[in-house]
């Protein structure tokens, strides 16, 4: 918001521009004729109040050059472009006159009556004409009773020996005679002027008193009898010597404000052939009741001590743009009474408790632009009075040393924190410094007395520890711009931080890389009315966001793509430029409320501009047409059902593959109870006294732990009634005392199928080999697929083809494999079962039993 000032002062210099567009013009009161190659003065109504001829070729000015105007109160007649001469009364036909400025011209003739008949006249500008002593010394300005304010500056001029005259100027208030070339300046030169008092007797830049020594004693008091507001002196050249004599000199005068700036006193840094001005320098100004002290822009070293004790009566002490390395003790004694003092722009580096002693009324002191590092504790705390205290641009790391001051500047010092310090100042501004962790901002926001707090540009990142709401009322106007204020929010915390601040007003959080505003960030701020948002990277605000009393919006440069225009409404100013706006039919709403609204909207509206899509980009709002979105919203429902429908579909699929790929084995246990649970017909007649078992289970003995807890106690009916298999295995159904040959052939012929477990075990057995090659031959002699192989454990593919007496039949028939997932093992035993009962087929089947293979095992 700060820029829009900036705006309106633009708006004023067009205007100002188009205003003196129409120049070598009259319109009755105002006649403007700058740069009009006018060689002589042009006609004008008689009604004419301001006359302004500058920038011309007019030679000569006489009696006849002007028709009578006795309203004319301001003629303008400097910076010819020619050098000019003006004769005697020239200037009789306006005889109510105010202001005449023929300054900056070459004036190559000057009537000694060339003023007269100018009773009126207040200003006389005659700076830069070229004019000598002789326009002082010979009676120019006799008769000018009204005359005021007389400009001499940068002439000729090479004494001052004022005509009698001058003593009839009786409301002369001020004669400015700077950058002329006045060695000096004596008593019987300026007697004239003795009795009077001028507001300003400017002096300033004519070398005077330090190109000649002079005979003091002889010039007396140039300022005797005379009572100064102001006397400039400044960029004379003086030294410490040269300023003791004149103050000497000029002892008694009242002088209220006395400018010694750009001087040369001093010893400077690497030099000291000039010494720093000491107790003696201002010792003649003890009765001049000086106020206004102006020693700026010079080369004090030192400030030594009891420098001002002479000045008692001094208010305002201005020892800026010095080099300023050393307060010597007592350096301020005598200045009771000094109100403001101005050390800035010195080269300080350290503040010791006795610097500042002696000044019990001072209220403000400015100390910016030093090299101030380390202050002590008491440097200021005895300074009752004081109320502003200005430390800006130096290099302090703490503020332990700040009282109760008012008003206190410490921006672009190197503070780390100020979580510590018992502060009770109303204004504080701590701005460029590096303040990090927002407890700092909690630590501040607790300050009772506080009403304005500015942070910019710091480094306000971090949310460490706990913090509470502050508990007290805070201030009225809060600067954040400039930190990291994302990186801390974006944890999750600090979130309160503006909580129990009823009293705040103006809150400024530009520039912090906010994303979005965490969740009630602002609900608290009853009283807010103004909010700095801009160049953030929001993208939208939602309707929480914002307190209900806002007035005043920023959010330009930010990436916003839309905006609800019911934010919006409460609002009497807002700035929307310089966004990212999608101009599409959802932002309808938001160019329509533009182009009715009666609030403040900032900025052009060719800065309010769509991003999106590419052939819009550019665009202004205002120029977009949302012709078709009507069409586009009757179709919007229907999109909305078509996306639900084609959601909840994709969503029922995954749900699907879901629960098979990871619930399988709980489906087929539900399918299980199902089937048991639903009626079925008769069983079909069998032969089921061909065999007396239903499988022959070959396995290594060594397995046998693993086969009864796997397979027999879910299969075999010995095992459990709820089995419907008669298994046979060698452990239990082998006759003892028999030869294990005889065993072997009796199960695999017994059997209605022979199912080998084949495992490392299995691969090193014998005889379980020889039961798979029994089981061969049968398949062999009676064509059937009585033989089932099961593979256990991990091994391969290429373990089991490269295996004599296995790989024939894995490269032509199929096989089961054990599965690795326990939900699969329910599925994979009723498998086995049904291919254990099914029937066998003849030579004119297909000759093998129709297996699955089940997954390789990782």
């Amino acid at each position: 918001m700060g820029h829009q000032l900036g705006r309106v002062l633009g708006l004023l210099l067009v205007a100002g521009a188009v205003a003196s567009a129409s120049c070598c013009a009259a319109d009755g009161r105002r006649a403007l004729y700058r740069s009009c190659n006018l060689s002589q003065v042009p006609p004008v109504p008689s009604t004419t109040e301001i006359l302004l001829l500058s920038f011309n070729y007019i030679r000569a000015i006489t009696r006849t050059s002007f028709p009578l105007l006795e309203r004319l109160q301001l003629l303008e007649l400097g910076t010819q472009w020619t050098p000019f001469s003006v004769d005697r009364e020239a200037f009789r036909n306006l005889p109510n006159l105010r202001t005449l400025d023929l300054g900056n011209s070459r004036v190559d003739f000057l009537h000694p009556d060339a003023f007269q008949g100018l009773p009126h006249l207040q200003e006389l500008r005659l700076f830069a004409c070229g004019l000598s002593d002789v326009v002082l010394t010979d009676g120019y300005f006799r008769n000018l009773g009204a005359l005021s304010r007389l400009d001499l500056s940068k002439n000729q001029i090479g004494s001052l020996e004022l005509h009698a005259s001058f003593r009839e100027l009786g409301s002369l208030r001020s004669v400015d005679f700077s950058l002329n070339q006045i060695p000096a300046v004596c008593e019987q030169g300026l007697r004239p002027l003795q009795g009077k008092a001028l507001s300003l007797l400017n002096l300033a830049a004519n070398g005077l008193y330090s190109r000649a020594p002079v005979d003091w004693g002889r010039c007396g008091n140039p300022f005797r009898n005379m009572v100064l507001e102001t006397l400039d002196v400044s960029n004379n050249g003086w030294t410490a010597d040269v300023t003791g004599n004149v103050t000497r000199a000029i002892g008694g005068s009242q002088i209220s404000s006395l400018v010694l700036a750009h001087h040369i006193m001093g010893q400077g840094f690497g030099f000291q052939n000039i010494r720093d001005p000491d107790r003696s320098t201002f010792a003649g100004l003890a009765r001049s009741s000086v106020l206004r002290l102006d020693l700026s822009h010079g080369f004090v070293f030192s400030l030594n001590a009891r420098l001002f004790e002479a000045l008692g009566d001094l208010k305002l002490l201005d020892l800026a743009h010095n080099k300023i390395n050393r307060i010597a003790g007592e350096a301020f004694h005598g200045l009771g009474s000094v109100q403001v003092l101005n050390l800035s722009h010195n080269l300080l580096g350290e503040l010791y408790n006795s610097d500042f002693s002696g000044l019990a009324e001072v209220a403000y002191i400015d100390l910016q632009h030093n090299h101030i590092g380390i202050i002590q504790d008491q440097t200021f705390r005895f300074l009752g009075a004081l109320r502003t205290l200005d430390l800006r641009d130096n290099a302090l790391k703490t503020v332990s040393f700040v009282p109760g001051i008012d008003t206190v500047f410490l921006g672009n010092n190197k503070l780390e924190t100020v979580s510590h310090v018992d502060l009770t100042a109303s204004f504080l501004e701590l701005s460029d410094n590096r303040l990090e962790d927002l407890g700092d901002l909690y630590s501040l926001l607790r300050v009772p007395a506080l009403q304005v707090l500015i942070l910019n540009r710091n480094r306000l990142s971090a949310c460490r520890g706990r913090h509470g709401p502050t508990g007290s009322v805070g201030p009225e106007r809060l600067f954040l711009g400039g930190n990291m204020l994302q990186l801390a929010w974006e944890t999750g915390r600090c979130w309160d931080v503006f909580r129990g601040l009823p009293r705040l007003r103006v809150l400024y959080l530009n520039h912090n890389y906010l994303a979005t505003l965490p969740p009630g960030l602002l609900r608290d701020l009853t009283a807010l009315r103004g909010l700095d948002l801009s160049a953030n990277r929001l993208s939208t605000l939602s309707p929480g966001d914002l307190p209900a009393t806002l007035e005043v919006l920023d959010v330009s440069r930010n990436q916003l793509l839309s905006l609800d225009p019911g934010l919006l409404a409460p609002l009497r100013a807002v700035d929307l430029t310089h966004n990212k706006f999608i101009c599409g039919c959802e932002l309808r709403p938001l160019v329509r409320w533009l182009n009715r609204t009666n609030i403040t909207v900032f900025g052009s509206h060719a800065d309010m501009r769509c991003a999106y899509p590419s052939s819009l980009a550019g665009t202004p709002l205002s120029s977009v047409s949302m012709e078709g979105c009507d069409d586009e919203e009757a179709l919007q429902a229907l999109a909305f059902s078509l996306f639900v429908f084609s959601t909840v579909g994709v969503t029922l699929f995954l749900l699907a593959v879901l629960v098979a790929a990871k619930l399988r084995g709980l489906c087929f246990l539900c399918y299980k109870v199902a089937r048991r649970l639903l009626p079925t017909g008769p069983a079909e007649d069998g032969a089921p006294d061909a065999y007396q078992y239903d499988a022959y289970l070959c396995f290594s003995g060594r397995d046998f732990e693993w086969v009864q807890r796997a397979l027999l106690r879910h299969l075999d009916a010995q095992y459990s009634s709820r089995n419907r298999l008669n298994l046979c295995f060698e452990e239990r159904d082998f006759v003892p005392g028999r030869e294990h040959i005889a065993n072997i052939q009796d199960a695999v012929w017994s059997s209605r199928k022979v199912v080998c477990l084949v495992s490392r075990h299995f691969l090193r057995d014998g005889w379980c080999l020889e039961a798979f090659a029994a089981a061969r031959s049968r398949c062999a002699s009676h064509l059937d697929g009585a033989l089932v192989l099961v593979v256990v454990g991990s091994l391969s593919q290429y373990q089991l083809m490269r295996h004599p007496a296995i790989g024939g039949f894995v490269r032509q028939r199929r096989y089961l494999r054990w599965p690795e997932d326990l939900q699969d093992v329910g599925w994979f035993l009723d498998t086995l079962s049904r291919h254990i009962l099914q029937e066998q087929r003849g030579a004119h089947g297909d000759g093998s039993i129709p297996l699955r293979t089940v997954a390789a095992v990782a």
